[in-house]
């Protein structure tokens, strides 16, 4: 099976993790990184888990898993240690329409959870199509060696440039060009240097916008 690559906006949505293990507390922080509205079920949590619960960040549904307890989720991720559970969970969401993943199952998942090297706003997402997370792992450590930090400031700067090219209106190819053109200049270095005054005389000189550079 191949998987179609796709970076779902679930902020402010509801999203059923069930389980309160270790698993379930690892996929309930990527939900909360990305502003989801967290339910969890099952009758323990982890402390960590408790005390996301206490902050009010999680909701808890303290109860062993019925379907009627995903019923409008955005998402639901099993997360249980019960094969059986699992199966239930994954046979109740795709009858209710609900996108499904049961964490090391693949043929019960509609979606798999790739490793993700994370620089700000920028994101490099690893799939092996669920067959070897050993070497997702593997990957996406060599890669946090090549992608430093830098990156995710670059992410910023872009963002911000891009936002006032298009303002400025222009030609769409013109706009393009000038965009590759940053990207290509030595301006990773200037930021790896923190020389911000530098990075953004560079910027003015490539692209006639001024603007602020900073980390």
């Amino acid at each position: 099976m191949r998987y179609y690559p796709l970076f779902l906006d679930i902020s402010g949505q509801r999203c059923v993790v069930v389980g309160g293990g270790q698993v379930a507390e690892r996929k309930v922080g990527r939900l909360l990184d990305c502003d989801a509205a967290v339910e969890v079920v099952g009758p323990f949590l982890t402390p960590k888990l408790t005390a996301l619960k206490e902050e009010g960040r999680i909701v808890h549904r303290a109860a062993d898993y019925e379907a009627e307890l995903i019923r409008g989720a955005r998402l639901v991720i099993g997360a249980t240690d019960d094969e059986a559970v699992n199966g239930r969970i994954s046979k109740d969401a795709r009858a209710l329409g609900i996108p499904v993943n049961i964490v090391d199952d693949p043929a019960r998942c509609d979606f798999i959870l790739p490793s993700l090297v994370e620089r700000g706003d920028l994101a490099i997402a690893i799939s092996t199509g669920g067959k070897s997370p050993a070497l997702a792992k593997k990957l996406r450590r060599e890669l946090e060696a090549v992608y430093g930090p830098e990156y995710g400031i670059l992410t910023t700067i872009l963002g911000e440039l891009r936002r006032k090219v298009i303002d400025s209106g222009g030609d769409p190819d013109r706009r393009r060009e000038t965009f590759a053109a940053v990207v290509a200049s030595g301006i990773l270095d200037l930021i790896r240097a923190k020389e911000w005054k530098a990075a953004a005389a560079l910027i003015e000189e490539l692209t006639g916008v001024e603007m602020e550079v900073k980390p």
